[in-house]
């Protein structure tokens, strides 16, 4: 490793629970619940709109995230399933990704409590903004290929795997940053931002934003800076972060869902021509010279200097495959393994189009051809992202 990674802004605990789908079942006829009620953007309230707003993402077969009215909501849920505590965010889990390969780091906490001190690998540093212990965990659901709940007038069955999110965390609500954190980026390598999607006060992400922008002037200048997007809570936040924040990090990177929320419509992602088309609409939304966009087929870098991020793409997708090929556990192994799979023929296709369609303009490579009984859908761009700094700043 040639050069340091802070990685920021907010950690999370985690209460991800097991597929379970006549637990749902149970639950749907307990709250008679129709086909008709089911509603991605319903806000969630109770346990009933909860069940209503994931059983709406299942039968579409995306992922999200959704904000919660109390995060009494998700633990009371949870407890009706199997689950497992750990540790999320994007900084964490790229943190936490990254160190099973040997490589450390530094990431930016706004939140701590026994489960983070109990999680968090050795060869992850912290710093940490708040002033005493708190727990308000994230409610994680990820479903497989063929997922199918039973309602009392039909059936949701997903096409694809996927993730949800749900989410009441009022300190990363509020983003208080470390005082220390300036300091901390003088010998930093790359700054990793993300978080910002769950703040709800406009003039508090103002405030983040004016000490961001202080504080990074302390970066090396050969430092990357690198901007990961996320599902807002609210687009009054991105439109700020979009108005306010551009032109200050070197990459801007989403996944797929991110992007079309951006464009507004589905994007066609093996569609040469319709992923041009949507690139096209980066400048409107985003905040670099560099597009990132990574998917299920495919990862691109586009703009100004694409080629220079191939290894760094190349590094999050196998790590990002390694994850969801054997979750957790993965090893150094296991990551040579996936490393050494073909590549997605599909994505391989796709890829050459668009070189063909926009040359230097866009560096995109294919990815693995990955074949997984029960893969695992969480955190897979959040590994992306530490397998991606964690290969360009080597």
């Amino acid at each position: 490793m040639g050069r340091r990674l802070v990685l920021g802004l907010g950690g999370c605990v985690d209460f991800e629970i097991a597929w379970e789908p006549d637990v749902l079942a149970d639950l749907a006829r307990e709250y008679d619940l129709r086909v008709a009620e089911l509603d991605v953007d319903l806000a969630v309230v109770d346990e009933r709109s909860l069940l209503c707003s994931i059983l709406a993402f299942v039968q579409a077969g995306v992922g999200g995230e959704r904000f919660l009215a109390s995060s009494a909501i998700g633990t009371a849920f949870a407890d009706r399933f199997t689950n497992t505590v750990t540790l999320g965010g994007t900084c964490v889990r790229a943190a936490m990704a990254i160190a099973k390969l040997g490589v450390a780091s530094t990431v930016h906490l706004v939140s701590i409590d026994d489960n983070v001190r109990r999680l968090l690998p050795p060869q992850v540093d912290y710093l940490c903004s708040a002033t005493g212990d708190t727990l308000d965990p994230h409610l994680i659901i990820q479903f497989p290929a063929g997922a199918t709940v039973r309602l009392a007038d039909g059936e949701v069955r997903a096409e694809h795997p996927n993730r949800i999110i749900y989410v009441n965390d009022p300190p990363n609500r509020d983003l208080v940053l470390s005082d220390d954190l300036p300091a901390e980026l003088e010998t930093a390598g790359a700054f990793l931002i993300a978080g910002f999607n769950v703040m709800r006060d406009p003039a508090l992400l103002r405030d983040r934003l004016q000490f961001l922008r202080s504080a990074m002037t302390r970066l090396p200048a050969e430092a990357t800076v690198f901007f990961e997007d996320a599902g807002y809570h609210d687009n009054v936040m991105r439109d700020i972060v979009g108005s306010e924040f551009r032109g200050r990090v070197d990459v801007h990177s989403m996944n797929e869902d991110e992007l079309q929320a951006y464009v507004r419509r589905r994007v066609e992602l093996l569609d040469v021509a319709d992923v041009v088309e949507a690139l096209s609409e980066t400048p409107a939304f985003g905040i670099a010279s560099t597009i990132v966009v990574h998917t299920k087929f495919w990862s691109l870098a586009y703009g100004e200097h694409a080629a220079d991020y191939r290894a760094a793409l190349e590094g999050g997708i196998d790590l990002a495959s390694t994850r969801y090929c054997f979750g957790d556990g993965f090893t150094p192994a296991d990551l040579a393994a996936v490393a050494a799979l073909p590549r997605h023929e599909a994505g391989s296709r796709f890829a050459a189009g668009l070189a063909e369609r926009l040359g230097e303009r866009v560096c995109c490579v294919p990815a693995r051809a990955l074949e997984v009984a029960r893969p695992t859908t969480i955190g897979l761009g959040d590994t992306f992202v530490g397998g991606f700094l964690a290969a360009h700043v080597a």
